[in-house]
C-alpha cells in the first residue's frame, strides 16, 4: 500500500503558509502547512506514536552497522514511509552503532537525549527549512558525542560540519523528499565523519532500498539505493 494520508490514504498537500489544523486522531489544534486533499491532519505526536520503542530496541542491539540498525527500526509498526520519526531514528542508530563499535558513550543517556532533541524537529523541514531532519539528526548525534553547546568551540564546529556534510549528500540527489533515502544518505555521511574525526570504524554494507513500492514520489534510478542500480540484488 502506498502511504499518503494516515486517515484516508488521500494525497498530501503542502500549503504556502501555516493554517490552524485539528488532528483527526487526538483533536489537538495547532498551526501546520500539511494536510491531505480531503482535509485530514495528523499531528506529530500521533504520527510518531509508539516511537518510544526506539530506545529499548537500540539497547538490545549488538550490531556495529547503523544502516542495519536503522532498517530494523524502519520495519517496526510505528515507522511510516515518511515522517518525523526518522529525525530520531537516524541519530539513535548512529549512537548505538558507535557504542557497539567501541565508542565511549553512556548509551541509555545518549538515546534519551537523542529522543528529546530529535522529536523537536518537525516534519516537512526538508522543504520548508532547507534542512532535512535526517541530516539534522546526524548533527544532533555529533553534538551528543562531542558535548557541544552554543558556547563550545571545536564541538560546535564539528556538529554543524556534520549536518552540512549530510545535507550536501541529500541536496545533491535532490527531491522530492524520501525519508528512507535521506536517512541512508545521512548515515553513510556520518559513518565517514565518525571515522575521520572520532577514530571509530562503523560497519557498513551496500544499501538497496526495499521501500520503493510504498513511495508515491520514488525517483527510481536517480536514487543511489534503487534496485535498478543494483541488478544483482533485484
Amino acid at each position: 500500500m502506498r502511504e499518503e494520508c494516515l486517515i484516508c490514504g488521500a494525497p498530501l498537500e503542502y500549503l504556502a503558509a501555516d493554517e490552524m489544523m485539528e488532528c483527526a486522531l487526538c483533536h489537538t489544534k495547532e498551526p501546520s502547512k500539511t494536510r491531505c486533499t480531503e482535509g485530514h491532519y495528523v499531528c506529530s505526536a500521533c504520527h510518531t506514536a509508539g516511537m518510544d520503542a526506539v530506545i529499548g530496541a537500540c539497547l538490545r542491539e549488538a550490531s556495529k552497522d547503523p544502516i542495519e540498525i536503522l532498517t530494523r527500526m524502519m520495519d517496526q509498526p510505528f515507522c511510516h514511509m515518511h515522517g518525523p520519526e526518522h529525525h530520531v531514528m537516524v541519530g539513535a542508530a548512529l549512537l548505538t552503532a558507535y557504542h557497539n563499535a567501541g565508542g565511549e558513550i553512556d548509551l541509555p543517556q545518549a538515546l534519551a537525549e537523542m529522543m528529546s532533541r530529535g522529536k523537536n524537529v518537525p516534519g516537512g523541514v526538508c522543504g520548508f527549512w532547507g534542512a532535512c531532519g535526517a541530516g539534522i539528526s546526524t548533527g544532533i548525534f555529533v553534538s551528543i558525542l562531542s558535548k557541544a553547546t552554543p558556547l563550545t568551540e571545536e564541538s560546535f564546529g564539528l556538529s554543524n560540519l556534520m549536518t552540512s556534510r549530510a545535507l550536501e549528500k541529500i541536496g545533491t540527489v535532490g527531491g522530492p523528499r524520501c525519508c528512507k533515502r535521506d536517512s541512508y544518505l545521512s548515515i553513510l555521511a556520518a559513518a565517514d565523519f565518525v571515522r575521520e574525526h572520532f577514530g571509530v570504524e562503523l560497519d557498513r554494507h551496500e544499501v538497496v532500498c526495499g521501500y520503493a513500492a510504498q513511495n508515491n514520489q520514488c525517483i527510481g534510478k536517480r536514487c543511489p539505493f534503487s534496485r535498478a542500480n543494483h541488478p544483482k540484488d533485484a
